[in-house]
């Protein structure tokens, strides 16, 4: 993911200063009057909170149509498996099993860290009262009209994940976005099978609606540095500075597992299934991840990555065109490992224990997440602030992270862009490909393929 080219300051820092601005007004505020003056109040609910809300709105009301076009976008873009054959199964079978070990390391990290609940008593009881408070009574009036106790547990499955009416899911407030995101997956998978004119033209439709809604993103996140302002004015004058203390756990929290991910999960992929050692691989790639490190973009780093793996590793011309093109969009293991650390932490913050069925609804939403946020500038966060909504939390908590999210972009990009080349090993490997083992050359050791 990458910021559209700017004049002037990058967003990046605009909004690092709009959080800077927001923390210290919102601590000066919480000194001078207390969480609780009617004066600071009359600030918040008038000036403030409308600001932020209006952000807020903004990114929600693009939601629906960003998952819509994105996930019809990456499913169909794997292409027709029958016609691909060995190499789109298992480049997709690797996939799937890879993201969901990411967010596993993600989540099972969110619930032993608990990064959210690092917060004093006092701070967390006013926390789960302010954001919480919504979250359950929603779920009690939920549980209240669903009656979950007159169906048998599997057609509650059925029912939760499968709509009878995916225009009804569109409709609501929040859309009812496990609907949607079946919908758009089924469609996506027709898309491969049925071929044709008609295909095309639904697809070329859904690439215009993809493109307008990365740039209404673009525009909304103009409003991002003065919206964090506000929002952070509105968390900090309550609750001081313990809550910001929480964020170095979260920080902490995503590094850790993606560091995990990355020198845990790849190393053992590219020792037993591409059958390289670990050291070779990633001295052999370390201008790949340099260059997603500095760009944050999967798809700026994709010419280096088929120039590296090809030359550095050995990897086949045309199984790295397919897998590595494929990866850019819809392999983002470090991005679903984010989503999921994220929402479980605004959850701990906010006071809501979510249940087991409902981390793995966290689970689903960061791996079809993971494939929709690809290449959008800031694409995660509305996907994350839909993840919140659909489980009742309050979408404003999301400001606490905004501030260091570049950072943290940074580092999952290059996450996803080293998954990318290990799944290409693997498949090269697998169909019989015999992968550079060789002493590397000058130029390899200098970082240059060749």
């Amino acid at each position: 993911m990458t910021e559209a080219p700017a004049r002037g300051m990058p967003l990046h820092t605009r909004i690092l200063i709009g959080l800077s601005v927001g923390v210290a007004a919102g601590l000066a505020a919480n000194a001078l009057f207390g969480g609780n003056d009617p004066r600071l109040s009359w600030v918040v609910a008038n000036l403030t909170a409308p600001v932020g809300a209006l952000f807020l709105r903004l990114l929600m009301m693009i939601v629906a149509p960003l998952v819509l076009a994105s996930l019809v976008l990456g499913v169909a873009g794997v292409g027709d498996l029958r016609r691909l054959g060995r190499i789109g199964l298992k480049s997709f079978a690797y996939t799937i099993v890879i993201s969901a070990i990411s967010v596993a390391i993600g989540l099972t990290l969110a619930n032993v860290v608990q990064p959210g609940k690092r917060v004093p008593e006092s701070t967390a009881a006013l926390l789960a009262e302010r954001f919480g408070a919504d979250a359950s009574k929603r779920v009690q009036e939920a549980a209240k009209t669903g009656k979950p106790g007159d169906e048998a547990p599997l057609m509650v499955v059925v029912k939760t994940l499968v709509p009878a009416n995916p225009v009804a899911a569109l409709a609501g407030d929040p859309p009812n976005m496990l609907h949607l995101m079946f919908f758009a997956v089924i469609l996506g998978i027709a898309a491969t099978l049925v071929p044709g004119p008609a295909t095309d033209a639904l697809l070329r439709g859904l690439e215009g609606l993809y493109g307008l809604t990365v740039r209404i993103i673009d525009l909304i996140m103009k409003l991002a540095p003065v919206a964090v302002a506000c929002l952070l004015f509105n968390s900090t004058a309550q609750f001081g500075l313990d809550l910001l203390g929480t964020l170095v756990w979260y920080v902490v929290t995503v590094l850790a597992g993606l560091a995990i991910h990355m020198f845990g999960v790849y190393s053992a992929s590219v020792a037993f299934l591409s059958r390289l050692s670990p050291r070779v691989f990633f001295q052999r790639i370390k201008l790949v991840m340099v260059t997603a490190f500095s760009t944050s973009s999967s798809n700026a780093t994709l010419p280096t990555a088929l120039r590296v793996s090809e030359e550095n590793l050995g990897v086949p011309a045309h199984i790295n065109s397919f897998v590595l093109t494929v990866g850019a969009t819809a392999n983002q293991n470090g991005t679903a490992l984010y989503e999921g650390v994220t929402v479980l932490f605004l959850a701990q913050l906010a006071g809501v224990d979510l249940s087991l069925g409902q981390q793995i609804l966290v689970v689903y939403f960061a791996l079809l997440g993971s494939i929709g946020t690809a290449g959008v500038p800031s694409g995660s966060i509305p996907f994350i602030i839909a993840i919140l909504a659909t489980l009742h939390i309050s979408p404003e908590l999301i400001a606490i992270i905004l501030g260091v999210d570049r950072l943290l972009d940074m580092c999952r990009t290059t996450l996803n862009v080293t998954g990318d080349i290990t799944a290409a090993t693997y498949v090269a490997r697998s169909e019989g490909y015999e992968l550079l083992n060789t002493p590397m050359t000058a130029a390899q050791k200098a970082g240059e393929p060749g």
